[in-house]
């Protein structure tokens, strides 16, 4: 079976919703940060995938079940032996191809046109071996728009096997990152907004960037209107004005918590560049350690 495109239209996936090897998943999970400030309030989007969803899709909670139950850090990367169990009971596995979708990002004002919750469990599952995935442009509220059939009918598939094994390459850790901060062939993207780059946001445990990294924010990629990705032409300059194309070069992409980082590296894939680590634990992990370096915009 010929590999999905990294991210398919809502025509696309209509044309193929009663495809036997269609593996529909919805990755919802919804984040808002307190009117106060500090860390977001995260929760599960299970409760939106029964009032309403693309026929056929099941839920994959990247909250309570993809996630690893053990680590400090909300959606840390789970153990492999974890990953593996929870997905094959979703269908997921050899002779399968996936879709992911999200039904939107919760924030302070504006909604951003992003589908981080689907990019994130898409890589998760490059992570694991599996490439056979594709992300839904404009996700759930372009297929809303469209009037296309919504359902409220639980799916279900039988249990897979998968057999993919891990690429530690697609994951920075730590010590990647305070690696990286010297290394010019390695560049650091901070995939958050302008205002948590330059250190005016108290998101976090601290405020700032990892010192050489570069601020590509990851919600200015697709039309507000339209909620489709911008044409390549358009992605491609944003990236390469911070070096990030460049063949030669590693790219680590970070966020928060590992979540809007996968969205650019989508990209980054998709426009060609296949040498793109994630850093998990981002601002979170980093931040949290007092002994790391961090930069603010000079005023």
């Amino acid at each position: 079976m010929n590999t999905v495109p990294l991210i398919v239209t809502t025509e696309w996936l209509a044309e193929r919703l009663d495809d036997p090897n269609l593996r529909l998943l919805d990755a919802t999970t919804f984040l808002k940060q307190p009117e106060n400030g500090g860390y977001y309030d995260v929760w599960s989007g299970k409760d939106a995938y029964e009032k309403g969803h693309i026929p056929g899709a099941v839920y994959a909670d990247l909250l309570e079940e993809l996630s690893d139950p053990d680590s400090t850090f909300k959606f840390t990367v789970p153990p492999r032996e974890l990953f593996v169990e929870k997905i094959s009971d979703l269908g997921v596995g050899d002779g399968t191809y996936v879709v992911v979708y999200d039904q939107g990002f919760a924030t302070v004002g504006a909604p951003i046109i992003a589908s981080d919750w689907a990019s994130r469990l898409a890589w998760q599952l490059n992570y694991e071996g599996f490439d056979n995935v594709a992300v839904l442009d404009g996700g759930f509220p372009k297929w809303q728009e469209e009037g296309r059939p919504v359902t409220t009918e639980p799916g279900t598939y039988p249990k897979a096997t998968f057999t993919g094994k891990r690429r530690p390459e697609l994951l920075a850790t730590k010590e990647d990152v305070k690696n990286a901060i010297n290394d010019e062939n390695v560049i650091l993207i901070n995939s958050l907004t302008e205002a948590d780059f330059n250190g005016e946001t108290d998101t976090y445990t601290r405020s700032g960037h990892i010192p050489s990294s570069v601020n590509v924010f990851f919600g200015n990629f697709s039309n507000p209107n339209t909620k489709e990705l911008y044409d390549d032409e358009a992605l491609r300059e944003v990236f390469e004005k911070v070096g990030a194309l460049d063949p030669n070069k590693k790219v680590i992409t970070y966020c928060g918590s590992g979540i809007a980082a996968t969205w650019n590296a989508l990209l980054l894939n998709k426009l060609g560049q296949h040498n793109v680590a994630m850093y998990d634990g981002s601002m979170t992990e980093w931040t949290a350690d007092s002994s790391l370096p961090l930069d603010k915009a000079e005023k």
